[in-house]
């Protein structure tokens, strides 16, 4: 079996500066190897680092890795072994002296990016970044409108952005999928890609999409009466009353991750028949079975009220679900915990894992699983 990359290097003689930058002007960082991923830092001739950790939020385990100084040079290294298709979101962390700084890996031009910021991502072997989320010259662009709701039930305006396909037409009818944290997913997720080019090449329904965005997130979406009655109430009738939507459960879709999922369920939950199917990813659905004590912190509380109230008498809230969580993230148990309560009412649920965390670029990977299946396209059909 030939020797890993780093040592290589390291057998060679004399292992100074020169060698080091011939060495890092060869490799993609991380280098990948099989299943073994070789992450880097290099600190500079005159820079006094004492130590050097890759830090991610791999559950199950440690979430700093040191890594070693490559003899007595400027460059540090950590080993991880990642399993095949896997995804990971990490920054290093650096120690000189007392201080601590942490930043994104200057030797690695991958990012991902959210409303909290941006991480380096490591790319596994067979790991490999869905084209269908790609901007592609040849999918006709839908339009995104901006709609502002006066949302009574909230007690302030809702600013909405509405997706109509690309050939849009007044006289049809089309499905309405309402999704949660709206411009995260726009922003973050590459939908309005995905939209286009699924719509393109038929792999999903002509669909309008409502990406809604909340006032206080944490307040509304976790199990909130008045977010629900805003959906229901207030944002879905106006919509279904100035565009051609379809207008029966069948028809409606809500979508969204971690607190969002929450919010999807709940409202459905709330008003059961009215929604015909959810697409719920990475769900903070924390419960817990003995005593109250459950880690979330306050934010949680209503979350976790609702989810053993749901799971006591779990009922059927939409026909159809489909489920993704990451492997690496803290949420992993909770969601495959729900996956036989959900089926056990009777609701059509496909549930999908990914060797990936808690982030958007996960929750874009499944998006082409989830919504072919919610809404399929003509090329999803076939006889059996």
């Amino acid at each position: 079996m030939r020797k890993l990359a780093i040592n290589r290097l390291r057998d060679r003689k004399p292992l100074d500066e020169a060698r080091i930058d011939r060495f890092l002007q060869r490799q993609t960082v991380p280098i990948v190897e099989g299943a073994k991923c070789t992450f880097l830092f290099r600190g500079g001739e005159h820079d006094s680092v004492d130590e050097v950790w890759v830090c991610h939020r791999i559950v199950g385990q440690p979430d700093r890795v040191p890594m070693k100084r490559l003899g007595n040079t400027t460059l540090w290294y950590a080993i991880m072994e990642l399993p095949s298709g896997s995804r990971v979101e990490y920054q290093i962390e650096v120690r000189r002296g007392e201080h601590y700084e942490r930043f994104n890996d200057p030797l690695n031009p991958k990012l991902a990016h959210s409303p909290v910021g941006s991480s380096s991502v490591c790319q596994a072997a067979g790991y490999t970044e869905p084209e269908w989320a790609k901007y592609d010259p040849e999918s006709r662009p839908g339009e995104l409108l901006d709609v502002i709701q006066p949302a009574g039930a909230l007690r302030h305006e809702s600013r909405c952005r509405v997706y109509l396909p690309a050939r849009f037409n007044a006289t049809q009818r089309y499905p309405l999928l309402v999704v949660h944290d709206g411009d995260d997913f726009l922003n973050f997720a590459a939908m309005k890609n995905v939209l286009d080019n699924l719509i393109h090449r038929r792999d999903m329904a002509e669909t309008i999409v409502a990406f809604t965005n909340p006032g206080d997130r944490i307040k509304e979406y976790a199990n909130s009466a008045q977010h629900a009655r805003f959906l229901h109430s207030e944002l879905i009738p106006r919509l279904e009353s100035e565009l051609p939507l379809l207008g029966t459960p069948a028809g409606r879709c809500l979508m969204g991750a971690s607190f969002g999922a929450v919010a999807s369920l709940s409202t459905a939950y709330r008003y059961p028949g009215f929604f015909g199917s959810l697409v719920v990813q990475s769900g903070s659905f924390v419960f817990t079975d003995i005593g109250n004590t459950h880690g979330g912190g306050p934010a949680f509380d209503p979350v976790v009220r609702f989810m053993n109230r749901y799971r006591a008498a779990p009922t059927r809230v939409v026909d159809r679900m489909y489920m993704s969580c990451g492997i690496y993230e803290p949420l992993i148990v909770a969601n495959r915990s729900m996956v036989p309560v959900f089926r056990g009412t009777g609701m059509d649920v496909r549930y999908s894992e990914a060797r990936d965390g808690h982030s958007w670029e996960d929750w874009r990977d499944r998006l082409r699983e989830g919504l072919s299946w919610i809404y399929p396209g003509a090329a999803q059909y076939y006889y059996e």
